[in-house]
């Protein structure tokens, strides 16, 4: 049996658990499984593929995506330049183990963002400093957009919150939150961002799907935006993984 997974804190509620499930009896894949790793720390991943020989690969969501990095042998290009890992694959040959990372996330983002953008952004507002950031900042980059991001510290090349301007909203048409603020069961909590300079001409994106319309996501399309949430990316990243980990 190929045993696949998620490692992150906490896991509840997972979308990766479900939907390989749901995969795997929709398109009668009989040999593979997929569970919830939850560690509270990176330095457990050691014990996980140690300990369980039919251990192929491995998703990985927050807080890890970064931290996780130093525990593999190998990089694929698109990890290594975006600096954050959220699938890994267990490579088994001729006896000896290899921890090679990927990140899929960006291929998610990217696939998501261009079924919706009828022109590319200029400029970008990513809210949040943390691997999924990466990610979306690397898509951004690559489509000559110009990427500003924002924490609650203003740290990591990051303005504040308190210094997203009115100015800055109007300017930027492409505004994406990357930090888990609005996800289940908090739904209340959202970004504090100018949303009265929100306007018709702009794309919210939130790469949280639980609730299907968060508040960011709600408060946005009061103002005319277009919205979208990160069910789609998710998917898009998913599969992503699959193809990584049924390489030949």
């Amino acid at each position: 049996m190929r045993k696949f997974g998620l490692i992150g804190y906490p896991l509840e509620h997972s979308f990766s658990k479900s939907y390989f499930k749901g995969k795997f009896e929709k398109e009668n894949i009989g040999d593979a499984v997929y569970e919830n790793y939850p560690i509270s720390d990176p330095s457990e991943f050691d014990a996980l593929y140690r300990n369980d020989p039919e251990l192929c690969g491995l998703n990985v969501t927050i807080p890890y995506k970064e931290s996780i990095i130093k525990y593999l042998d190998v990089l694929s290009e698109d990890a290594r330049n975006i600096g954050a890992v959220n699938t890994i694959c267990l490579c088994r040959k001729t006896g000896k183990l290899v921890k090679v990372g990927h990140n899929t996330d960006f291929i998610g983002f990217r696939k998501s963002l261009e079924e919706r953008l009828v022109e590319k952004p200029e400029k970008a507002l990513v809210l949040g400093t943390g691997g999924s950031s990466r990610a979306v900042s690397y898509v951004l980059q690559k489509m000559g957009a110009e990427v500003i991001k924002v924490s609650s510290s203003g740290k990591q090349d990051s303005i504040s919150y308190q210094e997203v301007t009115r100015e800055l909203v109007r300017s930027a048409k492409l505004i994406v939150n990357t930090t888990p603020l609005g996800m289940h069961p908090d739904t209340a909590a959202y970004p504090d961002i100018p949303y009265d300079a929100i306007t018709g001409k702009h794309l919210l994106f939130d790469l949280v799907y639980n609730p299907e319309l968060t508040q960011f996501l709600r408060v946005g399309k009061e103002k005319g935006a277009a919205t979208v949430n990160g069910y789609d990316m998710l998917v898009y990243q998913a599969e992503g993984s699959w193809e990584i980990w049924n390489r030949k």
